[in-house]
């Protein structure tokens, strides 16, 4: 599977982006899908993830209530939403798919990634 991220840009503190990961070649309704971000100079973090059907979500605690992630399945599709951005959430934004059995929250047990999409947010 190709994953395509895209939806980063600038944007000033206290504003929004919505991230979109676009997956072709095979469909994702069989996999856990997730996003992890990395900044300079540190190591790469999870950020969120979402089961196959929707029906559950996983939050970073410290981003838990400012980060959406959503799917649409028909469109072989997720999305980050982001809202309440801070100067410490910039970092190159990832999704990733099907760390199979293992923990989500692992981004060496994940399969399959994108390309990365920056996000930079200005104070």
């Amino acid at each position: 599977v190709q994953l395509q991220a895209s939806g980063g840009g600038l944007v000033q503190a206290g504003g929004s982006l919505r991230l979109s990961c676009a997956a072709s070649g095979r469909t994702i309704s069989s996999a856990v899908m997730g996003w992890f971000r990395q900044a300079p100079g540190k190591e790469r973090e999870f950020v969120a993830a979402i089961s196959r059907s929707a029906s559950t979500t996983y939050y970073s605690d410290s981003l838990k209530g400012r980060f959406t992630i959503s799917r649409d399945n028909a469109k072989n599709t997720v999305y980050l939403q982001m809202n309440s951005l801070k100067p410490e959430d910039t970092a190159v934004y990832y999704c990733a798919s099907d760390p199979g059995s293992r923990s989500i929250y692992n981004s060496g047990n994940y399969y399959y990634w994108g390309q990365g999409t920056q996000v930079t947010v200005s104070s």
